[in-house]
């Protein structure tokens, strides 16, 4: 221990030799400790920096976050309010929905009531014509018995009971449907009985007269085929000739449009009833085994 120690004493030079590289040793010391802290210091700047960034990146997140809550809780704030007036859209929608339909029922109500009143006027109107018609009927038919009353007086004077004096010819029309109907040759036996013969229409002024006289007393609800009278014509000598019953030919006749057309060996003659329609024109051609009612005519003598 001495010798170190000594050692130590007894070498100066190798104290004075270990001096500068100590002191050289301590600055590459500071400067190793200075470059260390400077190291620390860039160190510390760049995580303060880094942690600065962080931290604004984090602002900006949170920054974002809220504004995207905020966001996300005005959509739902907006989407609540939407749900709400679509309801309240529903529910209006709902009652005009039920409005139209009651609207649409009673539309239908007033529609049937109004339907229903239109029949009945309808049918009111049609039985106020037929009351119409009737009523002229009836004033017809009085006026025809008006103007046949001096017909009628004169007639009793001259002519059989039920017949009737026109144009100082006594005629019979048997008009009541209590009448059985005859065939031609039936009815012309009939005039026969009483001296007289089926009626020969020879002029315009004749059958005017007839055609009035049994278009007034005519039944509308009676089959136009079965409303006519025989007369006597006929062409049973030779077909399309037409010869009045004292052999003279006809030379002017009063025939319906299409007619004498001969259909199923119609060879007689007959005059029918024409509702408003051409008096000159109601003649037909018949067969003389179908029954019709007739008229007759007699050539009374007024000398009395």
């Amino acid at each position: 221990m001495e010798d170190a120690t000594y050692n130590r004493l007894a070498h100066p030079e190798d104290l004075s030799d270990d001096l500068p590289f100590t002191a050289n040793q301590d600055e590459q010391q500071v400067s190793l400790s200075m470059g260390r802290f400077e190291s620390l210091v860039n160190h510390q700047k760049m995580l303060t920096v880094i942690l600065s960034i962080l931290a604004v990146i984090l602002l900006s997140i949170d920054i974002g976050l809220g504004i995207y809550y905020r966001n996300l809780t005005d959509g739902e704030r907006i989407v609540k309010d939407i749900n709400s007036e679509v309801a309240k859209l529903q529910q209006a929608y709902k009652i005009a929905i039920n409005s139209e339909i009651e609207l649409k029922k009673e539309l239908a109500r007033e529609a049937s009531i109004q339907q229903m009143t239109i029949w009945m006027l309808e049918h009111q109107k049609s039985r106020n014509e037929d009351y119409q018609k009737e009523s002229d009927k009836i004033l017809s038919l009085i006026t025809g018995l008006k103007s046949h009353i001096p017909l009628l007086k004169e007639g009793c004077r001259h002519c059989l009971p039920g017949w009737n004096l026109i144009n100082s010819i006594c005629y019979y029309i048997p008009f009541s449907d209590d009448i059985s109907r005859r065939t031609w040759e039936q009815s012309r036996d009939y005039c026969k009985n009483f001296g007289a013969d089926l009626i020969q229409i020879n002029s315009r002024e004749k059958q005017l007269a007839i055609h009035a006289l049994i278009t007034t007393y005519h039944n509308p609800s009676l089959q136009y085929s079965a409303s006519g009278f025989w007369i006597g014509a006929r062409d049973v000598e030779e077909e399309g000739t037409w010869k009045w019953l004292d052999g003279t030919q006809l030379t002017e006749g009063f025939w319906n449009f299409g007619e004498p057309n001969n259909q199923g060996n119609e060879d007689c003659a007959a005059v029918y009833p024409s509702l408003r329609k051409n008096p000159f024109k109601s003649w037909n051609d018949a067969p003389c085994t179908h029954v019709l009612k007739w008229i007759c005519e007699k050539v009374q003598n007024f000398s009395d």
